[in-house]
């Protein structure tokens, strides 16, 4: 089904998995996307991010592989999935706009790398997709892991030089050089060891956005969505 002809039907399911490396757009893209095909939109990284906050306010140690497994499995934790209302709640905190900081972004690999935690969390992140007849997912593995079998699976991405300029400019100019290198490379490269995002698995489409403006890249990623909806 094209879509086109599945836009159109507000009760047709259609469920896209989008994965990147950090700094390729791909939270921004996916928000956008789910918008205009009238989606959820869910931030599986956010819900890493959460966990991460959450244990580091709880002085569990990060090095701790059973300790952070078990304070995932304990969290209180609820995401929006309306794309225009973002909130992420833990406990009974909102940390919508904390979970952002360079310090989480600097530790939250101690989370994502944790298997144990990480089998939690997708089976909470298949839950609020199932959950939706219409969703826009993403992440690091949610083409191969999360939704392998989601009815578009993109694997978004950008140069090296374009995923630090961007990331320099969403955090307004803060970080320097080295510290934009661990938020984006390092980070990469420690989550890389538990889930391919670099390279494109069998039957999902790359999108490469180093050349593209952000109004382009949402253009390619609708069209790879009526590629994939189409064959």
């Amino acid at each position: 089904m094209s879509i086109e002809n599945n836009q159109g039907r507000a009760d047709a399911r259609l469920v896209i998995a989008i994965d990147g490396p950090s700094g390729s757009g791909k939270s921004s893209v996916s928000k956008a996307v789910a918008r205009k095909l009238g989606a959820a939109y869910l931030d599986t990284g956010a819900m890493y991010r959460a966990i991460t906050y959450s244990v580091l306010a709880d002085g569990t140690d990060l090095d701790d592989a059973a300790a952070v497994a078990q304070a995932v499995r304990d969290a209180k934790l609820s995401i929006s999935v309306d794309p225009d209302a973002e909130l992420v709640v833990i406990g009974e905190t909102d940390v919508t706009e904390a979970i952002r900081e360079p310090r989480i972004s600097e530790q939250v690999s101690a989370v994502a790398t944790n298997l144990d935690a990480r089998v939690e969390l997708v089976r909470r992140q298949q839950e609020i997709i199932a959950a939706n007849t219409r969703i826009v997912a993403e992440g690091r593995d949610i083409t191969t892991v999360v939704a392998p079998d989601a009815d578009a699976r993109i694997l978004l991405t950008a140069s090296e030089e374009a995923r630090l300029r961007r990331r320099g400019l969403q955090l307004g100019g803060t970080q320097n050089d080295a510290q934009l290198a661990t938020q984006v490379l390092a980070r990469d490269a420690k989550d890389s060891t538990v889930v391919n995002f670099t390279q494109a698995a069998d039957g999902v489409m790359t999108v490469d956005s180093s050349d593209l403006d952000f109004e382009q890249t949402i253009a390619a990623v609708l069209d790879a969505v009526d590629t994939a909806t189409t064959n």
